[in-house]
């Protein structure tokens, strides 16, 4: 069975971004697409999903023999030693395991040195937490604290990478960037637009489309035009606004524009917002 670790570890990052949903509350709520995406795994949603994510990938390249099909990173664990596909060494495109038995937390390695780990995990945040809220590219130490349990070695077609001296030994190692496909994270300009009209106007983390807010809060945030304390609320309240019309004006100076204030008023735009989406990650649809 084909199982390519550079399309694996390709198709994962291409999910950096995404987030789950929302209660009444304004909660993250576990709901997310790549459950009921994952044949097997529908029973899991609104639950912790970080194995979910990484056998979803496998599930999507028809490698469901080669990935531990399961929503417990205990379980991905025992399955890998029982396939005698175990390491303490970082494996090139392999999953990692946290945890004092490797219980939870999992994400895949897609670059390593001697001293770090560079990882694409689901239901993490920017801080790292085993239970965060979406996709992200992370680093994490290879040894001491926060460090992995263990590592899982795939059947790539590829072959193994790995620092593990029993498997080749390779001290540093990253898999290829490809061109980067079209983005999976779509944001609808005029849901956007409606939210920056009617969320000031609400109360405090008040939302009208939170998952089309999400992506631009997060690109604003990577600007470093917005307070990463409100990168995640799915509001388009006044600090995102400001945020906005920032960027609006970054982009007009940088492009000599000479757009005016008026132009530059935090509403989003289609020009100014596609280039935020083509640096950070999103496309813009109606």
């Amino acid at each position: 069975m084909a199982f390519s670790r550079t399309r694996y570890v390709t198709l994962l990052r291409s999910q950096a971004g995404y987030h789950e949903g929302r209660d009444p509350s304004g909660n993250w709520n576990n709901i997310q697409r790549f459950s009921p995406a994952t044949l097997g795994l529908e029973w899991s949603q609104g639950q912790a999903w970080c194995a979910t994510f990484t056998a979803w990938g496998a599930d999507e390249l028809n490698a469901r023999d080669l990935w531990p099909i399961t929503a417990s990173c205990y379980t991905a664990v025992q399955w890998w030693k029982k396939a005698k596909r175990w390491s303490e060494y970082p494996v090139l495109g392999g999953p990692f395991y946290l945890g004092t038995v490797g219980q939870d937390h999992v994400g895949v390695v897609y670059a390593y040195d001697e001293d770090k780990i560079y990882t694409v995990e689901g239901n993490t945040n920017a801080g790292g937490s085993y239970q965060g809220d979406g996709v992200y590219l992370r680093v994490r130490p290879r040894r001491g604290p926060g460090s992995p349990y263990g590592y899982g070695v795939p059947q790539f077609d590829e072959g193994t990478i790995s620092a593990d001296p029993a498997l080749g030994g390779t001290a540093k190692a990253s898999v290829p960037v490809p061109a980067p496909p079209a983005p999976q994270v779509r944001v609808s300009l005029s849901r956007l637009q409606a939210a920056a009209d009617r969320d000031p106007g609400l109360r405090q983390g008040g939302t009208t489309h939170p998952a089309d807010v999400n992506p631009v809060e997060v690109a604003l945030a990577a600007e470093g035009l917005l307070s990463k304390e409100y990168s995640h609320d799915g509001s388009y309240g006044s600090r995102t606004h400001t945020a906005m019309a920032r960027w609006q004006r970054r982009y007009s100076d940088a492009k000599g524009l000479g757009w005016s204030a008026s132009d530059c008023d935090g509403r989003p735009g289609r020009t100014s917002l596609t280039a935020l989406g083509k640096k950070y990650g999103f496309a813009v649809i109606n």
